[in-house]
């Protein structure tokens, strides 16, 4: 669990910003495409008789399946030549170790820091327990916080440099879906920080203003979303 102990900051990526460039994942014929036209909102809601942290752990859990799962569909095109930093929008992330020393890496590099770290979390039964009696620890609401920050970024990173090879395999209905069921559970129970999703502002207004269904605008770009583009944000 060294990796939570690291952080996340951003910088100029030396390229156009992304503001400047037509973002296709917005066009209204993409972000009217999903699998299913459920009320998500209803979906999230923590069920009478569920405990909130095996509420917490079995969406986490399968969440990170599915962004697993989503990446894996465009990994052959996430090369270390292809995406040489990890970028979403004008934003870059980089990995720091367990000593806060800030490790340069790929893409591809940063993605499987994300993923192996987070199996190694969910098959903890120290820190995921599955186990009759077994208790969650004291941090594991932080623990899950962490979790979805990263699934975030990778989430992003699919819509900002591989949206194209998803619309090519016909899998942007399914991305869009995954994208609105994660960000809305995110919000009910206070997951991620604004100020780290904000990057992603205007696909967020334009996927999740109607709760999750289908049919949103492709030119509702919130306020603060596309202000959100025109800077790089440190962190």
């Amino acid at each position: 669990m060294d990796w939570l102990m690291g952080k996340s900051k951003a910088k100029p990526n030396g390229k156009k910003p992304a503001a400047e460039e037509k973002k296709m994942y917005l066009e209204p014929e993409y972000t009217k495409s999903r699998i299913t036209d459920f009320e998500f909102k209803e979906l999230v809601v923590l069920p009478r008789e569920i405990d909130l942290n095996e509420w917490l752990a079995s969406n986490t859990t399968t969440f990170f399946h599915h962004v697993n799962l989503q990446y894996s569909t465009i990994s052959e095109f996430c090369t270390g030549e292809a995406c040489q930093t990890m970028a979403v929008c004008n934003t870059q992330y980089y990995w720091h170790d367990e000593r806060g020393k800030k490790v340069k890496c790929t893409a591809p590099q940063y993605v499987d820091f994300v993923m192996s770290s987070v199996q190694k979390l969910v098959t903890d039964e120290d820190v995921f327990p599955t186990k009759y009696g077994r208790e969650f620890p004291s941090s594991f609401e932080s623990l899950v916080k962490k979790i979805c920050k990263y699934l975030f970024h990778v989430l992003a990173h699919i819509y900002s440099s591989h949206f194209k090879e998803t619309l090519a395999l016909e899998l942007h209905g399914h991305l869009n879906t995954l994208y609105v069921h994660f960000i809305l559970f995110a919000r009910e129970f206070n997951l991620l920080d604004p100020k780290e999703t904000a990057v992603m502002d205007d696909l967020t207004e334009v996927l999740c203003s109607s709760g999750g269904r289908g049919g949103g605008s492709g030119d509702g770009a919130g306020s603060g979303g596309m202000g959100a583009q025109n800077h790089v944000k440190e962190r």
